[in-house]
């Protein structure tokens, strides 16, 4: 049977991969609650479409900090690609670039960033960071990544300390048993390689170390992890270039919003001043719809890039890509939206209670 929409990707991997690995990519908080309602949260939204319109042609195109996208669907920084499959990032890479979006890279990737870059040249990449105690480290991630092309530096700010993952902890799960981290590698000694059980992540990172990192690169600086106006307010105030509004997947604190439902308050906090963006919950092309009429720039995938890969590396996250590509025009033009620029809050509506 052919794969004709991510949740059936997701049913393969789950398949395929290891119970281990499958627990790790699917894995949640505590009871889980935030990682379902995230996609439970899109099903309360409708749609009001318009109709009567000359919808011929219809442009998935847009801009992310200034860069052009063949579509608002771009890759989240997952760590670990090579779980899924044997070459890992370097497929996902290869898979962005043919695509013509965004691909984010994770500081816990499995494949150097060196390597990444020469495996899609002319790829759009952005560097993730989980900002560790070591200034210097932080320093010399930083400097490498902006040395090699990426375009904007993504501060994760929701994980001071991983999440209660429980399927992880009964799993006895130790990456840094299995898989060592190939930037740490070359930048300090193995024996304090970061990994999962103990995380060498900095937990008194605040907003006033942000002008620390300002000084240090020219890349625009996006933070992951915002979910409240309070925050997006002071992410302004403190000159960032843009906010990923994220649960973290529903990995870090559960009971918090779903990532939807907390993208209003944020893009009314920030006043169109900076970009905002969204990830979490997007399984289908009218979710990427309802995100961009609810004020997101552009969304990011998590879970389902690591389900194509599963399914077939860098052709299966192509898969997946197209998929949702195909299923975002085919809802723009159900809905009369003949560019991305026609997408705006009158196209939803949420059912009185």
């Amino acid at each position: 049977m052919p794969l004709v929409c991510l949740a059936d990707f997701q049913v393969h991997a789950q398949k395929h991969l290891s119970k281990t690995t499958w627990d790790f990519i699917e894995g949640a908080a505590d009871e889980g609650f935030t990682r379902d309602e995230n996609i439970a949260a899109f099903k309360k939204i409708h749609l009001r479409p318009r109709y009567l319109r000359d919808v011929s042609k219809v442009d998935t195109k847009t801009t992310i900090q200034g860069e052009e996208i063949s579509a608002p669907i771009c890759i989240a920084p997952t760590g670990f690609h090579c779980l899924a499959w044997p070459d890992g990032e370097l497929s996902t890479a290869r898979a962005a670039q043919e695509a013509g979006i965004c691909y984010i890279t994770s500081t816990y990737a499995s494949c150097a960033l060196e390597d990444i870059v020469t495996s899609a040249p002319r790829g759009l990449r952005w560097f993730q960071l989980y900002v560790q105690p070591d200034r210097l480290l932080n320093k010399q991630l930083i400097r490498k990544a902006e040395s090699l092309g990426f375009k904007a530096l993504v501060i994760t700010v929701d994980a001071p300390t991983i999440g209660n993952r429980r399927h992880d902890f009964r799993n006895q799960l130790d990456l840094k048993m299995n898989l060592l981290l190939k930037e740490f590698q070359s930048l300090k000694e193995r024996n304090s390689i970061p990994h999962l059980q103990r995380s060498s992540i900095d937990p008194s990172i605040c907003w006033n170390d942000l002008s620390w990192f300002q000084g240090i690169t020219h890349l625009p600086i996006i933070l992951k992890g915002i979910l409240t106006k309070e925050d997006a307010e002071l992410a302004v105030k403190h000159n960032v270039h843009g906010i990923i509004v994220s649960n973290h997947g529903g990995r870090q604190l559960d009971e918090v919003p779903a990532s939807i439902d907390a993208l209003t308050e944020v893009v009314t906090a920030v006043k169109g001043k900076i970009e905002v963006y969204l990830d979490g919950g997007i399984r289908t092309g009218n979710d990427v719809l309802k995100a961009l009429a609810l004020g997101a720039k552009c969304i990011f995938l998590g879970r389902p890039i690591l389900w194509g890969l599963a399914y077939k590396g860098e052709h299966g996250v192509q898969e997946v890509l197209n998929i949702l590509k195909k299923e975002f025009h085919t809802a723009m033009t159900l809905s009369g939206c003949r560019s991305v620029a026609e997408i705006n809050r009158d196209l939803v509506q949420f059912p009185r209670l």
